[in-house]
């Protein structure tokens, strides 16, 4: 996590499998396109997300028996895709050179990380530049997520469609043009989009526990009522990117998220799903995060944000000061805030709530206190 949104080859892919190299093109009809390859959800997201800061399509699939066919398998695939779409000649993919896309059809690849290139392909054809995607494996081997930049949310989630149903045809050996996928498109272009996110909010606080109490206690500690606090659970960012697009303070209260699919549970995933808070809070904001969890605090600070560590006991450690614009730990019962060589007391840990609510909204509103 080497900043605020890792770095990513355009049109990238990682399947759920290695990809060998693929048998000979078989004499046998495919399974049937229409019914294997399926659409399970589609997603516009606005704000920034867990795959990238600009707006992008998400669009779930199961693809049944193609999981194990790819395009070098299906006579005249790779033909009847580059002659509807000669665009495609200017998609890199991994192989990172004109013509990558292309190779990797003739080698063999598989039905989303091609519908994937198709997506972006129409929006080029309709007039949008676009060219970030990623396409990666799900729960089971024949579930897929797949991911585009789009310039435009409605434009986005049509190419989506428009691209299964391509490559279903091209499947099926049934695809002569995309031409009524651009008309759509392009008609589409010039129809109103939903409006770029613009709220700006004062703290935007998640976790896989007690946000609602966190929320609860920057009220009780003072954070004026007309201050927006947006509590955002990870399954939320994880199918619609954040909801605002500006906070002053984020608050990441662990990076255990337990409302989200398993592999996304998964630590790298887990801390990098959390995150995406910090895409919203500007330089001169901060960051609360739990004390040790550097992947975390490391993702702030890279982005140019301040960060605040806490910590329900004193387990903060040398680490974690050296990169802290403040600290609040537990002491004696006390909640303690130290911040430029100075400690301060913020009252007894109490029993009615949950210690990281108390211990995050004291440090939060130290920081609001401050001006910072």
């Amino acid at each position: 996590m080497g900043g605020r949104r890792e770095a990513v080859s355009e049109n990238s892919h990682v399947s759920n499998k290695q990809s060998p190299v693929p048998p000979p093109a078989s004499h046998l009809p495919p399974p049937n396109p229409f019914s294997e390859i399926r659409m399970t959800s589609l997603h516009a997201l606005r704000g920034a997300n867990f795959w990238s800061e600009r707006p992008v399509t998400r669009m779930d699939l199961v693809i049944g028996a193609f999981e194990d066919l790819s395009s070098a398998q299906v006579p005249g695939f790779a033909e009847a895709l580059s002659e509807a779409m000669p665009g495609l000649m200017e998609h890199r993919c991994s192989i990172g050179e004109r013509g990558g896309f292309l190779t990797r059809l003739r080698r063999g690849t598989y039905a989303p990380h091609i519908i994937e290139h198709v997506a972006l392909e129409l929006q080029t054809m309709a007039g949008h530049d676009v060219g970030f995607g990623k396409t990666r494996g799900g729960d089971a081997p024949d579930e897929y997520t797949m991911v585009f930049e789009h310039r435009h949310g409605g434009v986005g989630l049509r190419a989506a469609a428009l691209a299964l149903d391509a490559v279903q045809k091209a499947f099926a050996g049934e695809l002569a043009s995309v031409d009524y996928a651009v008309t759509e498109l392009r008609a589409l272009t010039e129809s109103p989009d939903i409006p770029d996110l613009h709220q700006h909010v004062r703290c935007g606080i998640t976790g896989g526990d007690h946000r609602h109490e966190t929320r609860e206690e920057l009220t009780r500690r003072g954070l004026p009522t007309d201050d927006i606090v947006v509590d955002v659970a990870p399954s939320y960012i994880l199918q619609a990117g954040l909801p605002y697009s500006r906070s002053d303070i984020a608050i990441i209260l662990d990076a255990r998220p337990t409302d989200v699919p398993e592999r996304y549970q998964e630590t790298e995933r887990a801390r990098k799903l959390v995150s995406v808070l910090a895409d919203a809070v500007p330089r001169t904001g901060t960051v609360i995060a739990p004390a040790k969890e550097w992947e975390v605090q490391d993702y702030a600070r890279n982005g140019g944000c301040g960060v605040a560590i806490f910590a329900t006991d004193d387990g903060v450690t040398e680490n974690d000061r050296r990169v802290a614009r403040a600290v609040a730990t537990v002491q004696r019962g006390r909640i303690v805030i130290e911040r430029a060589g100075y400690s301060a007391d913020a009252g007894p840990l109490r029993d009615d709530i949950p210690p990281v609510a108390q211990v995050t909204a004291a440090l939060a509103m130290s920081i609001i206190g401050n001006g910072s």
